[in-house]
């Protein structure tokens, strides 16, 4: 397990970040962006499906998407750093209540606005690829978070999807 630090502040209260995880995600951000920047400006080799779905629909879910991503990054990242705890805490506020990686979501939905913007294929690829990781990481984290809060962590996962927004009443 590993802590997250907030500027040169030691995070003792965040746990289960997996240790490749920031690097990880900066590779394949990049990666990402090379590619869909290249393939839609430059080379072009994968971007014919373009032509056969309209501009405008494009944008708009892309840019409904981005704005999805905006909002989950900022409020996860207000719950999860916004105070200092005393020691860990299962954290199920706000965004958290509704996906247990919102962080992670952000990323895979920003990256899909990007996407819409362009329909690269080659770009697309790279993006399963980052599903892929942000999901191995996700696991990995769970499974420290589930070592560490037990059932409290077990109740969590059986009322709060992974990656699909639930929303549920409470009574």
């Amino acid at each position: 397990m590993s802590h997250r630090k907030q500027g040169s502040e030691e995070r003792p209260d965040l746990l289960a970040e997996h240790p490749w995880g920031d690097v990880g995600q900066i590779v394949l951000a990049a990666l990402f962006l090379a590619i869909w920047t290249a393939d839609t400006f430059f080379l072009r080799y994968t971007t014919f499906i373009n032509a056969q779905v309209p501009s405008d629909l494009r944008i708009a879910i892309g840019i409904v998407n981005v704005l999805v991503a905006v909002y989950l990054a900022i409020a996860s990242h207000r719950v999860l750093l916004g105070r200092t705890r005393d020691e860990p805490q299962l954290i199920r506020e706000g965004v958290f209540g509704i996906v247990r990686h919102p962080m992670y979501l952000s990323e895979i939905l920003l990256s899909l606005g990007v996407l819409l913007f362009s329909l690269s294929l080659a770009a697309a690829g790279v993006w399963i690829l980052m599903i892929a990781f942000l999901h191995v990481i996700a696991q990995y984290e769970e499974r420290q978070l589930l070592a560490h809060f037990g059932e409290e962590y077990r109740d969590y996962k059986s009322e709060v999807s992974m990656w699909l927004p639930t929303v549920r009443s409470r009574q």
